[in-house]
This record gives C-alpha cells, sequence and structure tokens, in this order.
C-alpha cells in the first residue's frame, strides 16, 4: 500500500503537458525540490526531494496543521468552526476539502454574511453532491454566496500551497490537484496567485515557483503503478 498523494506524486513524471495548466509561471529555469497539495475528500500534501537526479516522492500530513487566518473574514471563520467542532484545533482540511467547501458556504450563510435564496436551498437539500453544486453554481455566477465562498476557498488554498512551497523549499514547483482541477478559471482570478505570494520577505522566492494544476484524475493510479515496478525492479 502507499500513501495516495504520494501515489500522485509518483504519477507526475508520467503525465504529458495536457495534464497541466499553468497558474503561475515561476522561473524560466526552476529545479529543485517540488510540493503537491491536493483537495478532495480530505487536504492531502507530498513533497518531492531532488537529489540533483531524479525527484524522491515522500508522503506527510500537512493537512492536519493549523489553519493560519490572514484577515478579519478568515479570522471569523476560524472562531465559526472552532465553535462547530467544539476544539481548539482547525486545521486546513476543515477548508480545503468537498466538506470544507460546505464549512465555508454555511459560515456565510450562518453568519449573515450573505444570503441564501429559496431556491438555492431546495436545490442543495436534494444534491448528492453539495460541494460540487456550490462550485458549479459559483463558476457559473449564479448564486453570490456561492460566488464568495468558492473566492474564500481559493484564497486558502494559495496561501497553504505557497506554505507548501516554503516549508518543502519546493523551488522545482507546487502541484495542485483534486478539486483544483475542476475550478481553473477560478484559480486563474487574482486571488489564488495573491495569496501563494503574500508572505512578506519570501515573496521574491515564491515568484520563481510554477504553479501548476494536475487535470488527470487518473495520476494516483498512475503513480502507485510507478511505484510498484520501481519496488519490484528494486527486489530483482
Amino acid at each position: 500500500m502507499i500513501n495516495d498523494l504520494e501515489a500522485l506524486a509518483y504519477g507526475l513524471d508520467m503525465l504529458e503537458s495536457k495534464d497541466f495548466v499553468t497558474i503561475s509561471e515561476g522561473a524560466g529555469d526552476a529545479d529543485g525540490n517540488m510540493a503537491v497539495v491536493s483537495a478532495g475528500s480530505g487536504l492531502g500534501e507530498a513533497g518531492l526531494y531532488w537529489d540533483g537526479f531524479r525527484h524522491h516522492p515522500f508522503a506527510c500530513e500537512g493537512g492536519h496543521t493549523e489553519f493560519a487566518p490572514k484577515n478579519d473574514v478568515e479570522i471569523e471563520l476560524l472562531q465559526y468552526l472552532m465553535k462547530k467542532y467544539g476544539h481548539q484545533h482547525v486545521s486546513y482540511e476543515r477548508i480545503l476539502s468537498g466538506p470544507g467547501v460546505q464549512n465555508v458556504y454555511e459560515f456565510l450563510r450562518d453568519t449573515g454574511k450573505e444570503e441564501e435564496a429559496a431556491w438555492l436551498k431546495e436545490q442543495l437539500e436534494v444534491s448528492r453532491d453539495v460541494p460540487a453544486l456550490i462550485s458549479e453554481l459559483a463558476l457559473s455566477k449564479k448564486a453570490q454566496i456561492c460566488d464568495r465562498t468558492l473566492s474564500i476557498f481559493v484564497s486558502i488554498f494559495g496561501s497553504e500551497a505557497g506554505n507548501c512551497a516554503l516549508k518543502f523549499m519546493g523551488t522545482g514547483g507546487v502541484f495542485v490537484a483534486g478539486i483544483a482541477g475542476k475550478i481553473v478559471p477560478k484559480l486563474k482570478e487574482p486571488g489564488f496567485v495573491e495569496s501563494f505570494l503574500d508572505k512578506g520577505r519570501m515573496k521574491s522566492l515564491l515568484e520563481t515557483v510554477p504553479v501548476k494544476v494536475v487535470l488527470n484524475d487518473d495520476s494516483g493510479l498512475i503513480g502507485a503503478a510507478r511505484f510498484a515496478l520501481v519496488q519490484k525492479a528494486f527486489r530483482t
């Protein structure tokens, strides 16, 4: 067995150019360690150590680190989630995941920051995938509360992607996956990159880091197969 994000990291080298969308170009000669951040049912993160010849993927549990708000609305979001979950620790996964999208939506609704229209409430009540519906309505600009939900999500996603770039010294690139592949138009808006770069003195370093969205949903399976082949070759 292999960690799902470690598998995704192994799969990156097997993908084609069509499997990526560039969000930030970074430096043309970028190399070094890389990082992968994937928001799905939870928030997964992995690193790829560069030894000068090839990358070595490794798993981590960075998605469970404490969420660090950076403005008044995010502070209120943190306080809302602390009350909801009944403890001080609120991880990035509580926001950067499918359930996290719903958490942000409910925060905006319950605090009266945005209004939930009757037609929207009805659709959400019968939906089998509430986070996907919220994202769809946000991208189509059909509901202000959904659009703001996704804007907050994307801003925090960019911030955590920047955190990963710094923690892993990911000068070779940061790859975002999972939900990211479904909301590329939103990621291309200024919010994601602005949050990614908003690291004070480290902004100049992060400007050199390429950021790409992984579009291939089978990246993890491809990487797991590659890992199995590598292990088989090692044993023989």
